[in-house]
């Protein structure tokens, strides 16, 4: 969680990251997980799997740790949902 930051609100973060010499603006979407989840159900879809998968063996060593946080300092992490249709 990030400090001064509302975790029930919904809102659009972007940064610059440059992690091979290239800058490139990352835009992230920020919302809690009820609202990811309820958007699933409400089109009909049955959540099977919630995956927060950790890094693979050895990309630490591949890319520098800077790359692995944000500038707020935040993990950065993903979250994957396998769905099925009903």
């Amino acid at each position: 969680m990030i400090p001064g930051v509302d975790y029930f609100a919904t809102h659009k973060h972007s940064e610059e990251w440059a992690p091979d010499g290239r800058t490139a603006l990352m835009t992230f979407w920020r919302r809690p997980l009820h609202a990811m989840t309820d958007a699933f159900t409400a089109a009909d879809f049955r959540i099977n799997v919630i995956s927060e998968p950790f890094p693979a063996p050895g990309a630490r060593e591949l890319s520098p740790i800077s790359s692995w946080t944000s500038r707020r300092g935040a993990f950065v992490c993903f979250l994957f949902f396998v769905v099925q249709a009903d």
